[in-house]
């Protein structure tokens, strides 16, 4: 009972290293870390019930990490930069404006379709790709692109 408790606490400890490393950026050592833990966890194959959850869950975050590796900022250096390092205001406003258009006492509301529609047209706007878009659709439309600011 004792070696489990021990082994639990390392497991502890190498989950909040493998916490530290994506905050931070490291990539490659929190994958690192996940190879740590497989091994770790290896003794507890027989005595835990859900190991082979547990197992299934490190395979997805290793592959989470790895498909989005360049997209894993370093939240430590936002931090001390004083850059945001959350999102929750933005996603309460656009939570806040949708819930309003999908209410049914709203005289003009949203279908769920539209809505799906209208937010992928909103993105390909602030990523500068709709007017490739027209332009693949529409050989022969003319498009003057005048730069504006566009308020995400």
């Amino acid at each position: 009972m004792h070696c489990e408790a021990v082994l639990g606490e390392e497991i502890c400890n190498k989950i909040e290293r493998l916490k530290w490393s994506l905050w931070h950026g490291q990539v490659d050592k929190a994958l690192g870390k996940i190879n740590e833990l497989e091994t770790s966890i290896e003794p507890f194959n027989e005595t835990y019930a859900r190991f082979p959850r547990l197992v299934m869950a490190l395979s997805e975050l290793r592959t989470y990490i790895v498909n989005n590796r360049y997209l894993i900022p370093n939240y430590g250096e936002r931090y001390h930069n004083g850059q945001a390092i959350a999102t929750g205001f933005v996603e309460s406003t656009v939570n806040e404006v949708v819930s309003k258009r999908f209410c049914k006492k709203q005289q003009m509301q949203w279908s769920k379709e539209g809505a799906h529609l209208l937010l992928q047209t909103r993105v390909r706007t602030l990523n500068g790709e709709l007017g490739a878009i027209f332009k693949r659709w529409y050989p022969d439309m003319d498009l003057e692109v005048e730069e504006i600011s566009v308020a995400a």
